[in-house]
């Protein structure tokens, strides 16, 4: 089902980080399914930068075009550095191969509602005035990255919430543990904590462990707001990529 051509549609090559949780793998195999379940005429993919198989270069195998698109919420060193020289040395082993990269999931409107949509399940409704959110991400030394989550809170601020702060699980400050802190010191109300993960694992573990007894929501997973954030980028990659040549 995931391997088999589509006449006139170019496969899709969806990349996750990898982990050794297989809770990660299986959420990544979920949120894919779904893609192929809205888009049956795409072939899909999956590959994995460590920790799974399979790799990059094994699963455009066989293939002679390809949307390579990366599984991740931020553009940061795997996404510049690791994945191009993945893709140059699956071209050095077949010339004739042609792939069109993609953007990370992130950022894009869409996940704001994706959050909202797990806070929500969390029993913590969209945008309650009497709610400090604490937004998690995983945390990059590239402060590029960090930057974005900052920037993303502060839209997000501006949904009707108490207020909405970014945290870091590693690399950069604050912790989580110090942003709920922060917040309770403030006089918030309530602390809900919204992690900006694809799935879990250790990091989501750590987030729910350092600021309980807050409320925590679940990671983003197969929401169906992913759904369309990665066929957008599968669309947009074929519109206006220029092909990496072979």
């Amino acid at each position: 089902m995931a391997d088999g051509p589509a006449p006139g549609r170019v496969p899709l090559v969806a990349v996750a980080h990898g982990s050794r949780d297989p809770r990660a793998a299986a959420t990544v195999a979920a949120l894919l399914e779904r893609v192929r379940l809205a888009r049956p005429d795409v072939p899909v993919r999956v590959a994995y930068l460590d920790h799974c198989a399979p790799s990059l270069g094994q699963a455009l195998d066989g293939l002679c075009e390809a949307v390579v698109l990366p599984l991740l919420l931020t553009e940061a060193y795997h996404s510049r550095v690791d994945l191009p020289a993945a893709l140059n040395e699956a071209r050095a082993r077949d010339p004739r191969l042609r792939v069109r990269y993609g953007t990370t999931l992130g950022p894009h409107p869409l996940l704001l509602p994706a959050l909202e949509r797990r806070l929500a399940e969390a029993g913590v409704p969209p945008g309650d005035p009497g709610t400090a959110v604490v937004l998690v991400s995983a945390g990059s030394s590239d402060a590029r990255a960090n930057t974005v989550i900052a920037d993303l809170a502060r839209t997000w601020r501006r949904a009707g919430w108490w207020t909405v702060t970014a945290a870091y699980a590693s690399a950069a400050g604050p912790t989580p543990e110090e942003a709920v802190a922060r917040l309770r010191a403030a006089g918030a109300p309530r602390v809900a904590v919204a992690p900006y993960l694809l799935a879990p694992g250790f990091f989501a573990d750590k987030i729910r462990r350092v600021t309980a007894p807050a409320v925590c929501a679940d990671v983003l997973g197969p929401a169906p707001e992913l759904v369309d954030v990665l066929l957008e980028r599968y669309e947009s990659a074929l519109r206006d990529r220029v092909p990496m040549a072979g």
